[in-house]
């Protein structure tokens, strides 16, 4: 059987031992860049990889860019090689953070054509309150070759963004807090706001009381609400950096709305050009 959006904590505890299965440990502090790493270090699942946000799953900022750029997909594909995984394993992400993290590794490996990726549903604290094993040493690896098979339909530049706002039978979800959507905080971009047109959504509304995903059919009315009549596929995805956005496109594909576009670059590279029209408040 292929997971292909959530696996729990008692499903993947069934296969540490497979070897058919992988396990990446994304833990990320957007302030603090190297306090994943720190506590990976400190105890991780055992055999978990370490994918460090900035280093491995985006590629350099450039002054037209976003704050995590989309890493090349020949560079990731020779990491995950290096890191055991070839086109047939099972691959499961997970961070401290409601996925909020993770769910970008989980977006990467989809758009270079691998679908057995899931995220564990309430990440490391979930595995933690069920008392399952951490370890501190490092997994031994053996490497492999990943062939991608890119799947380039899954994101939106920025000039289908700019299209897209205009068009009535569009819509562009907002990943990031309300109060940075409408502007009243900006703790991580020069500007404050959002694009306009855009609708708010922030992906802790995806999230249940213990952490994990809100059961489909709750996921499926809320989106449906949202999208108010238009199709699936023609929602674009943004957040800040185009990486919380993925939790809304896992959302929508565990309520089996998939098709959702990211725009990778969202707000922050949105406001690289001073000529792009900025909106504030609800």
């Amino acid at each position: 059987m292929k997971f292909t959006t959530l696996v729990s904590a008692e499903e993947l505890a069934q296969h540490l031992d497979d070897p058919g299965w992988i396990v990446f440990d994304c833990r990320f502090t957007l302030t603090d860049p190297e306090a994943g790493r720190r506590a990976y270090l400190h105890g991780h699942i055992p055999g978990a990889r370490y994918a460090h946000l900035d280093e491995d799953l985006s590629s350099p900022i450039t002054p037209t860019s976003g704050r995590h750029p989309l890493p090349s997909p020949q560079l990731l594909s020779e990491k995950l090689g290096l890191w055991g995984v070839d086109n047939t394993r099972q691959v499961v992400v997970y961070d401290d953070s409601f996925g909020s993290m993770a769910v970008r590794m989980w977006w990467l490996l989809r758009w270079l054509g691998h679908d057995a990726v899931a995220l564990l549903d309430g990440g490391i604290p979930m595995w933690m309150r069920k008392k399952l094993p951490v370890t501190t040493d490092l997994p031994e690896i053996i490497p492999t070759q990943f062939i991608p098979r890119l799947q380039n339909w899954m994101w939106a530049d920025v000039t289908e963004v700019d299209q897209a706002r205009q068009d009535h039978n569009r819509v562009i979800i907002d990943a990031r807090p309300e109060d940075r959507f409408s502007g009243e905080r900006e703790p991580l971009d020069k500007v404050a706001g959002h694009i306009p047109g855009s609708i708010n959504w922030t992906f802790e509304e995806n999230i249940d009381f213990d952490g994990t995903y809100l059961p489909a059919e709750e996921l499926r009315t809320a989106y449906l609400d949202l999208l108010h009549g238009i199709p699936p596929a023609q929602a674009i995805h943004s957040c800040g950096s185009g990486v919380t956005a993925c939790h809304n496109i896992l959302a929508m594909e565990i309520a089996g709305l998939p098709g959702g576009k990211l725009y990778p670059g969202s707000w922050s590279e949105w406001i690289t050009d001073t000529s792009r029209p900025v909106a504030t408040g609800e």
